[in-house]
């Protein structure tokens, strides 16, 4: 099975099974968010469980490492 493209570039796969996302809200308007927000908007967010679920599915079993 082929993987979807655009969900290999939007997240990461932890080899613990984890599935990691950029945080939302970083690409425009930010000159008026604080330093302290966008610095803590470079880490990578967990996504939750239910959510996990549906984009493993969406990839297809999740990566392979």
């Amino acid at each position: 099975m082929k993987t979807r493209k655009s969900i290999s570039k939007r997240f990461k796969f932890t080899k613990t099974g984890k599935i990691l996302r950029r945080p939302t809200g970083l690409d425009h308007y930010r000159a008026k968010k604080s330093g302290k927000k966008i610095r803590k908007s470079r880490q990578w967010v967990e996504l939750s469980k239910a959510e996990a679920k549906k984009i493993k599915k969406l990839y297809g079993q999740g990566k392979k490492r």
